[in-house]
């Protein structure tokens, strides 16, 4: 399965459970001490950490730290809306849609060295190696 596919799957499922730890127990715990919704929240975040820490370290094999984050951004704000709406009753806002734009935005500016490049812009790390064998040889 290639990088994308997996850091995109796993970022989804990442961001359902940040989603349910963050705004979760505004909805049954509600009536709860803050304390136990820490608590819940917590355990819930526990397990999205388990998905999130693989899929960045899968993601960053070929995608920049900024990348991963608008990639991250996009899908959290489409898991975020469909959970709102559904789970927590809230109703659409066109706001949600002029937000989407923006983050459209950002994907194109993050992402533009790639588009229509023939070879896939350079990871921080794949970067660093190649100032690195740059500065041994004498090359700049």
């Amino acid at each position: 399965m290639p990088i994308l596919v997996q850091t995109i799957l796993l970022l989804t499922i990442s961001n359902v459970f940040m989603t349910f730890a963050w705004y979760g127990h505004l909805g049954t715990l509600k009536d709860k001490s803050w304390s136990i919704a820490v608590a819940v929240s917590w355990g819930i975040a526990f397990f999205e950490y388990l998905v999130q820490v693989p899929a960045n370290r899968i993601g960053s094999s070929q995608y920049s730290l900024g990348e991963l984050k608008i990639l991250q951004e996009v899908i959290s704000l489409s898991v975020f809306v469909p959970i709102a709406m559904v789970c927590f009753g809230q109703p659409f806002r066109w706001n949600y849609l002029w937000a989407s734009l923006c983050i459209i935005g950002a994907v194109f500016f993050i992402f533009r060295d790639r588009i229509g490049a023939d070879t896939p812009a350079q990871t921080p790390s794949v970067q660093a190696s190649s100032n690195s064998a740059s500065e041994h040889t004498g090359a700049q």
